[in-house]
């Protein structure tokens, strides 16, 4: 009789431990893409993501609805400016500063937004004139920042794909497209000066489009597999995702930039496509994310960067129904927009959302 109360106490400390745990997962974010025309109101969304261990949030524009209903939250919050808007931003300094007026000024500090991306795969667009203009805007939207006294305390960066990297195979000789020369350089000297973080999205999903073994599927889903040895470093990878994140270490590395932050800004797997899609369904899906998650909550790390997780963003929060292309790019949500889940990934904190 005299265990019951001890058992009892261990096992509410138990609970408040991994409720501590879940809620201090800073590491832990979701893309909200909005390509959509049944997304639920922002403040279901904001009800939504309380509930569970998510932390961050990636918008693609600076919908200030939903920024609004993340206040007073605690949620760090991403804005993003339009790939369209970067010239607009790198030539009028009074361009730059009326959009931090309206898009972050109103809003800030209630709503945490923590990091303005600058573009989204700006590099790989093959858009000379955006490319050139990228490092400049950056610079505007710092200084505009800065003017407004929060230069230190939202980051300014821009999003690449991992097409910037011209080798990425094995990790340690991850190196970026020379062709991009100065440009990637000014980037990654404007990322460090201002300690901001170096911008990825990867997807372990389209390496295995691209070779359908059933070896690649495992090493990709973080499921057993053979591994992948690293000639030069000896080091033997288990996943997709930590080989990935490693060349881009090393890409950073060879330029001189080790110490810049790695951000993986999306990365994730569509349950459904169309019926010539290779990959995407319910249980690859839940496998990919949910191994994921698991792989980041143990803070083992990746080989090169151990002990430590790399903030990275889930793609995605809901499908995006009017998104153009194959259907796996209207699929990748793990929520519905009635805000219960496509499948479990271990995300919710509580049995009782109270949406």
């Amino acid at each position: 009789m005299v265990v019951l109360p001890y058992t009892v106490a261990f096992l509410l400390l138990s609970c408040l431990q991994t409720v501590k745990i879940a809620n201090s997962q800073s590491f832990l974010g979701i893309n909200y893409g909005q390509v959509a025309d049944n997304l639920p109101p922002p403040s279901s969304n904001a009800k939504l993501l309380q509930s569970t261990s998510i932390q961050k949030v990636r918008l693609y524009g600076s919908d200030p609805a939903i920024i609004k209903a993340l206040a007073n939250t605690g949620i760090g919050i991403v804005i993003g400016t339009a790939n369209g808007d970067i010239p607009g931003l790198a030539s009028d300094s009074n361009f730059t500063k009326s959009w931090i007026n309206k898009n972050v000024l109103p809003f800030y500090p209630a709503s945490n937004i923590i990091l303005i991306t600058v573009g989204n795969e700006v590099m790989t667009s093959n858009d000379q004139n955006l490319m050139n203009k990228l490092l400049p805007a950056m610079q505007n939207v710092q200084n505009a920042l800065n003017d407004a006294s929060l230069g230190g305390k939202i980051k300014v960066s821009t999003v690449h794909s991992m097409g910037v990297l011209k080798q990425s195979e094995p990790p340690s000789s991850g190196s970026f497209d020379p062709s991009y020369g100065d440009l990637m350089k000014g980037l990654l000297e404007f990322n460090s000066a201002n300690g901001s973080p170096f911008a990825i999205n990867t997807y372990p999903y389209f390496a295995y489009r691209s070779d359908t073994r059933p070896e690649i599927l495992a090493f990709c889903l973080f499921q057993p597999n053979a591994g992948r040895m690293d000639g030069n470093t000896k080091i033997k990878y288990m996943n997709m995702f930590d080989a990935q994140v490693d060349a881009v270490y090393s890409a950073l590395n060879s330029m001189g930039f080790k110490n810049v932050e790695i951000v993986v800004a999306e990365t994730g797997w569509p349950f459904k496509g169309d019926d010539n899609d290779v990959g995407p369904s319910i249980e690859n899906a839940k496998a990919y994310n949910g191994n994921l998650i698991a792989h980041l909550r143990s803070m083992v790390g990746t080989p090169l960067m151990p002990g430590k997780s790399v903030d990275t963003y889930l793609f995605a929060l809901y499908d995006e129904d009017l998104k153009p292309g194959p259907g796996s790019e209207r699929s990748p949500g793990i929520f519905k927009t009635d805000l219960t889940m496509v499948y479990d990934v271990g995300l919710s904190t509580s049995n009782q959302m109270g949406l």
